[in-house]
């Protein structure tokens, strides 16, 4: 017989859309790191961050078309 469980706690209230701010300004810093350090640094890593700032400036947008934002 199982044991009995506990109720669900409730979902977390958490604004989304400032924890992807948060995160695209956390990439554009090391975007602009990996720019001041030049030919030092592999440039995967500044197209990664590119790539992950477009990515995030897309999820706002879908994110403000949902009416989630």
């Amino acid at each position: 017989m199982p044991a009995p469980t506990r109720p669900s706690p409730p979902p977390l209230k958490v604004d989304t859309a400032r924890v992807v701010q948060i995160g695209t300004a956390l990439w554009a810093v090391a975007l602009v790191v990996l720019l001041v350090l030049g030919d030092r640094v592999d440039r995967v890593w500044t197209w990664t961050c590119v790539a992950a700032i477009v990515l995030a400036g897309l999820g706002l947008v879908l994110m403000r078309r949902q009416g989630q934002r």
